[in-house]
């Protein structure tokens, strides 16, 4: 069974399926009985009978590239901490902070390979990485440093995005215009010249930054070419989602506090909405996103583990998947469309990656599954029969 995942039918089922690759690129795709008799002499045709075939999965958001443990805030949050007074107190993102300014590149490459692991023995082929735990110059260049050599390692694609806007800094406390300033004048324009960003995303959340402060990175960012993404309403409505389709973001995370202005700018802008539900239960948040007002509204869902030290320290795909079904009321469908084809939107991929459909990178996952939605009603228990890479297996 080939799930292509393209529009026009329930999960781009093609029930008997055949692909045609041509080096990296996909081909041809359609039915085994319709496989063209004069296919390009490089084509290869592949088929999988008695197997589920998908595109290759994407994380469409990680903090993957992180030093030290945050163990005590689970500890804390059980015992009724919020994460505003556990951020308030010094912990949160300054302890992850202070860890990764401490280690080394070679040291932060090593744990972020052991956690890339996880995802590839789950079949994604494509994860974005954001930075924002060096929060200066230098160790931001460092976590992006450390993303780019792990997608030459790994042999995967990497979507880097800079996150400098991610907390005050300590040096800064109480100073945070004076911190943006920085962002816009030195860390974003460095990683952009040294190639290291891919898009720059920011927080904009009472624990983070105001709509006025991001609005200044998204300017500097549009200046220099950079595609924007945002960390939107997860705690409070901070009217960022609208800010972030004001500048036609890739997309907008989080979005628990979404509310029917944010989801009618999105729609105006097609801008993705990136569903967290790992951030979500770990948190035990009770406000759901606006799940309906996106569907009503055709905002593009996707879907991601949100993988971070503090506040979803999940490395499974699989599991988001199940979690935004059982968490979030999304349909099967929804969920592996939310990591494959509106997850390569929101990395503004969509014309190479998440679908099997001709022209596109071949990348691709055979599973010993009898349907798609087993992907997301189990986790844990389904792995990759094989995978391909741009074509390679």
């Amino acid at each position: 069974m080939l799930a292509t995942c393209a529009e026009g039918r329930p999960f781009g089922l093609i029930p008997k399926g055949a692909v045609a690759l041509a080096g990296n690129r996909i081909a041809w795709v359609g039915s085994k009985r319709d496989v063209p008799a004069a296919l390009p002499k490089n084509c290869v045709v592949t088929e999988a009978n008695y197997a589920l075939v998908t595109p290759g999965l994407i994380d469409c958001h990680t903090h993957l590239v992180w030093a030290g443990s945050r163990f005590k805030e689970f500890q804390q949050r059980l015992q009724g901490a919020s994460y505003e007074d556990i951020a308030r107190a010094g912990g949160g993102i300054a302890s992850t902070v202070a860890a990764t300014r401490a280690a080394s590149e070679a040291d932060l490459l090593t744990a972020a390979l052991a956690r890339a692991a996880k995802y590839i023995a789950e079949g994604v082929t494509t994860i974005e990485i954001k930075s924002g735990y060096g929060l200066d110059k230098d160790n931001e260049l460092k976590i992006l440093r450390v993303a780019r050599a792990l997608g030459k390692r790994l042999g995967i694609h990497v979507r880097t995005t800079l996150l400098a806007a991610h907390a005050v800094p300590p040096e800064f406390k109480d100073r945070p215009d004076e911190y943006i300033n920085k962002v816009c004048e030195e860390i974003l324009p460095t990683a952009h010249a040294e190639g290291l960003a891919d898009a720059v995303d920011a927080y904009c959340d009472t624990v983070g930054f105001t709509a006025a402060q991001v609005e200044r990175v998204f300017v500097k960012a549009k200046e220099l070419g950079l595609a924007v993404k945002l960390h939107a309403e997860q705690f409070s409505n901070q009217q960022g989602a609208a800010l972030a389709a004001k500048y036609k973001a890739l997309s907008a995370d989080h979005l628990e506090q979404l509310d029917q202005d944010g989801v009618a700018a999105m729609a105006a802008a097609r801008t993705v909405a990136v569903l967290l539900p790992g951030a979500y239960t770990y948190l035990r948040e009770t406000k759901l996103p606006p799940i309906e007002l996106l569907r009503v509204n055709r905002v593009p869902i996707a879907v991601a583990s949100d993988l971070n030290p503090g506040t979803s320290p999940l490395a499974s795909l699989q599991l988001s998947m199940h979690l935004a079904c059982t968490a979030f009321g999304l349909t099967t469908e929804e969920a592996l469309l939310g990591v494959t084809r509106n997850a390569a939107r929101a990395l503004g991929l969509r014309k190479l990656l998440g679908s099997i459909e001709p022209g596109k990178i071949a990348d691709i996952v055979i599973w010993n599954a009898e349907h798609p939605a087993e992907l997301a009603a189990q986790f844990g228990l389904i792995r990759p029969a094989a995978v391909l890479r741009a074509g390679v297996a």
